[in-house]
């Protein structure tokens, strides 16, 4: 989905949000991320909500990124990179359903360009196990609590040892 000034927009869950913004952030091309929850049944979780794992969502970073300096393509490598998308419903110590591995797409060249890559990598064999990554429409963003925005950044840290 386009949005002002040329800008699309993205959404991934890989584990801890924390950690996926932080990644983003460094990517060239990303203007703008953001991390909240999405994918749930609850109207406006809080962190405390989702943590439970009664409310559906996924922690995930909503990102705006301008398309002439990064593609979508290139997002979705950070993607694969930087978490295990064989882990079902975890990453690391993290475990529940809010930190499974997701792609929300926000319109069909999304879906077709994440399922592709998500095929190409199942079939490069990089990964022992089936990848268990979703591919899903994007839907409702639920911004997280103003303290876990650039969470990392705030702290003067680039990344945390457990995520």
């Amino acid at each position: 989905m386009a949005s002002e000034g040329g800008l699309r927009e993205a959404a991934f869950g890989a584990g801890c949000f924390w950690h996926v913004e932080a990644a983003f952030s460094q990517v060239e091309g990303v203007v703008e991320t953001e991390v909240g929850f999405m994918g749930g049944h609850s109207r406006n979780p809080s962190y405390a909500e989702v943590c439970t794992g009664r409310t559906g969502h996924a922690e995930v970073v909503h990102l705006r990124y301008d398309p002439s300096v990064v593609s979508y393509d290139q997002l979705l490598d950070v993607f694969w990179e930087i978490h295990d998308p064989t882990a079902l419903n975890r990453q690391g110590m993290d475990v529940g359903e809010q930190y499974r591995s997701v792609i929300f797409f926000y319109d069909d060249q999304q879906k077709r360009i994440a399922e592709a890559s998500k095929e190409t990598l199942q079939k490069s064999r990089k990964h022992r196990k089936p990848i268990v990554t979703q591919v899903l429409p994007a839907s409702d963003f639920h911004r997280a609590e103003e303290y876990h925005q650039k969470y990392f950044e705030k702290k003067g840290k680039l990344s945390c040892r457990v995520c």
